[in-house]
């Protein structure tokens, strides 16, 4: 991951209110040293699932004239964030298993959290989006193809990720003023805002204000425009008189309501379960859900569920299968 912010280091040794710390311990799964060739299997395996899976989603959406629709355009942006927002962890994480070396540059972990943050501020509005297209697919079909225009999916998508990106660059402007020269073990497999600000010199309140402020504003929102879609589109399929055509509406966003349940409630749990010293280890069970096996799941989900995704699949072997021979 390409260090951005090295540059805060350069002052490390003038001493006054500089910092002292160059480099951070990440415990990571510490005490369990003896699988770390194990859990480095394991986590490669997981690595290059959600790899294979997201990018295989990018590449059907692209190339089959089927799926040029807002859903699954949505969808392959939500792919593309999976990619860059397990790249963030994972890679490191790997590196930490493999050699042992647990360290990460001050600088490096400012730059994971802030990528780590603006991909999963951006996953939060990119979900809300995608039920909102859900929710104009079931509750008001025959408006469907006039409102979901391409300018307008285009113009949610741009919002999401710019969202994520501003809220993200702000928490992480302040994140820059902390300094650091105390403890340097931060129990964690990552650099989350909470376990980093925790160990510096200065005062962090403005910080963990602004990743609260702003945290609500990019959790909450979308959270609720999420449950909103969700609740009409309910109504409106049990509304429905025929079975099959209730099985039919709710097959549309049964993958993408399993992914929102998913991600939301593990960041939940992640944020509401107080941190308390016995619950470090089930924090970071939790943290796993919605930074690493979300973005595996996610493909296998709407693959495994969506019909259509499946027949892209199918005609996109038959083709490379006729070119072969």
């Amino acid at each position: 991951m390409p260090n951005i912010f090295n540059d805060i280091h350069q002052q490390t040794e003038t001493g006054g209110n500089q910092s002292s710390t160059t480099a951070f311990i990440l415990l990571g799964f510490g005490n369990l040293l003896k699988l770390r060739i194990l859990l480095f299997i394991l986590f490669l395996v997981i690595y290059i699932l959600a790899l294979m899976g997201n990018l295989l989603i990018i590449f059907l959406v692209t190339v089959d004239q089927h799926l040029h629709t807002p859903m699954y355009f949505f969808l392959m942006n939500l792919s593309s964030l999976e990619t860059c927002y397990i790249s963030t962890i994972l890679p490191r994480m790997l590196s930490s298993f493999l050699t042992g070396d647990r360290s990460i540059s001050v600088g490096g972990c400012i730059t994971q959290y802030y990528f780590f943050g603006f991909f999963a501020a951006t996953e939060c509005y990119l979900l809300a989006m995608m039920s909102y297209d859900r929710y104009l697919a079931i509750c008001k079909p025959l408006h469907y193809t006039s409102l979901m225009t391409g300018k307008l999916c285009l113009q949610l998508a741009s919002t999401s990720w710019t969202s994520g990106l501003l809220t993200n660059t702000i928490i992480t402007f302040f994140m820059l003023q902390l300094t650091f020269c105390g403890p340097n073990e931060i129990n964690h497999f990552f650099c989350d805002i909470y376990p980093v600000s925790n160990l510096s010199c200065s005062n962090p309140y403005f910080v963990k204000l602004a990743t609260f402020v702003l945290g609500l504003m990019g959790t909450v929102p979308p959270f609720v425009l999420t449950l909103a879609s969700y609740v009409c589109i309910i109504l409106t399929i049990l509304k429905i008189q025929s079975k099959s055509a209730q099985q039919k509406a709710f097959s549309t966003c049964s993958s993408h309501l399993i992914v929102v349940t998913l991600f939301y409630g593990s960041i939940f749990l992640v944020y509401i379960v107080p941190e308390t010293v016995s619950l470090k280890d089930l924090h970071k069970i939790f943290s796993l859900f919605y930074t690493v096996l979300t973005p595996m799941l996610n493909p296998l989900i709407y693959s495994l569920r969506n019909r259509e995704v499946k027949e892209a699949l199918c005609r996109s072997i038959r083709k490379f299968s006729n070119r072969v021979s």
